[in-house]
């Protein structure tokens, strides 16, 4: 459907490097209700599995509050009627989900010392029931799927068969060969790799939770629309060894916050707001980051048309100490107008009233030689 485009290219022109918290002044009350809700959202994610990189997806304020506000009418009609279908069909309502998860975590080195790639998960929660949604995939993959007992839930796997004939040419790609589903409680479920959806049982049952820290980090503003958080540097210490392999610890040789980094957009009046920050770690360094982040930007605000251009270069870069700053305020006005390029570019329609058709080849007719008598 038309809408599916629009709200990736929302996304995208968003998800842009890094975000930092601004503090604004609001009354005590205000800030009770929005430290009750951080709570609640922090609560429930608490249970989730480790994880060095997190996106954070808020899809009841996305689908209510903000896409009403930049999409064209029809564009919107289509929304809900798809929404309606969804919610039909699967007993899901999208528009009244809590949050959507998408978390990535890296592996130490195995034993025979090869580099093991990151495994990726899902988890959805909400207004949805996570056992009769997982009746309903088993039912529709049938034999295309089996099933697995991992501690108290079953798991739904299924073989995604290109990847697992790419596999056997390239071993990185085997743990993406395979897809499990399973249903964390009764409102939540969790699709990714196969480990990392058995790591979120054990999650769930108390066993390899994610740090309070990572949690407090991605939802410091409840009000996100999108925010992301991780730690790209102790991810890479994990999948090179630093830390030691998967049968041989070793005590960290590199403890430091650079790289840390925090994301978010928010809807502030007729704007979208985004704020964020990366720790690099001393202010020589933010500098350093901060321009080389500056003239890649340039460049590519160059060679964008213009309307990407204006959403790109509203967007600023500052170096704050020890961190690299980004922020910026997108106007409604200019997302919509984005959109609606969007749609037209993938709808052609004919003046009313006439038709086209191919353009006939004229004709030639050859002539004729006259015959030759004997």
């Amino acid at each position: 459907m038309k809408y599916r485009p629009l709200l990736l290219l929302l996304f995208f022109a968003f998800a842009l490097l890094v975000f930092r918290e601004t503090n604004a002044q609001t009354t005590s009350t205000v800030r009770a209700d929005v430290n009750s809700t951080t709570q609640n959202i922090a609560a429930a994610l608490a249970s989730l599995p480790e994880a060095d990189t997190l996106i954070y997806i808020n899809p009841r304020r996305i689908l209510n509050d903000a896409l009403p506000r930049v999409l064209p009418a029809s564009d919107l009609a289509e929304l809900r009627k798809g929404l309606e279908d969804v919610k039909k069909d699967a007993g899901v309502d999208l528009s009244n989900l809590d949050y959507v998860v998408v978390a990535m975590r890296f592996r130490k080195p195995a034993a025979d010392l090869s580099f093991t790639p990151p495994e990726v998960m899902a988890v959805a929660s909400g207004d949805l029931s996570a056992d009769s949604l997982m009746t309903m995939v088993q039912l529709a993959l049938q034999e295309k799927a089996r099933e697995e007992t991992h501690g108290a839930r079953k798991i739904a796997i299924m073989r995604i068969d290109p990847i697992a004939e790419a596999a056997e040419k390239n071993p990185l790609l085997k743990s993406f060969s395979e897809i499990g589903f399973t249903a964390l409680n009764t409102n939540t479920i969790a699709v990714g790799t196969v480990g990392y959806v058995k790591a979120a049982v054990d999650a769930a049952n108390g066993e390899g939770r994610i740090a309070n820290s990572a949690i407090a980090s991605l939802v410091r503003d409840p009000n996100a629309l999108i925010s992301a958080a991780g730690s790209p540097l102790a991810a890479f210490a994990k999948s090179f060894g630093l830390l030691g392999t998967q049968e041989t610890p070793r005590d960290p040789r590199c403890e430091t916050s650079f790289g840390n980094f925090y994301a978010a957009v928010t809807h502030q009046g007729n704007a979208f707001d985004v704020r964020g920050a990366m720790n690099a770690d001393n202010p020589d360094t933010a500098k350093i980051i901060n321009g080389l982040l500056m003239g890649l930007m340039q460049t590519a605000s160059a060679s964008l048309p213009e309307k990407e251009r204006s959403v790109l270069d509203s967007i600023k870069l500052s170096s704050n100490e020890s961190e690299v700053v980004i922020s910026g305020s997108i106007p409604e006005a200019t997302i919509a107008e984005l959109i609606k390029q969007q749609t037209s570019k993938t709808t052609v329609t004919a003046p009313t009233g006439t038709t086209t058709t191919p353009a006939k080849k004229k004709v030639i007719p050859r002539k004729r030689r006259p015959a030759k008598h004997a």
